[in-house]
């Protein structure tokens, strides 16, 4: 993917984004692994957020929403597993 910076909330922030995504079972290091190696990029059907989604190093299949800060920065928003994709 072609960002530069990735915004992390503190981990001690309840409602942080780094909270968020440990509440689905998944890290840091599982969200910048797909954000890095996204197998597909789309928006979100229900938010409209941009979204990509890959395979953790675990082999998880995960979505990754985040927001678009500016050209080089995004925040993750939230990541969560989802079926894989029918082929």
């Amino acid at each position: 993917m072609w960002y530069i910076r990735i915004i992390w909330d503190d981990d001690e922030n309840p409602d942080g984004n780094i909270q968020h995504i440990a509440e689905h079972g998944l890290t840091v290091d599982d969200v910048e692994y797909v954000l890095e190696n996204s197998t597909a990029d789309e928006s979100s059907r229900s938010t409209g957020r941009p979204c990509c989604f890959g395979y953790t190093r675990g082999g998880d299949y995960i979505i990754v929403l985040y927001d678009l800060i500016d050209e080089d920065t995004i925040y993750p928003v939230t990541a969560y597993e989802v079926p894989e994709p029918k082929e």
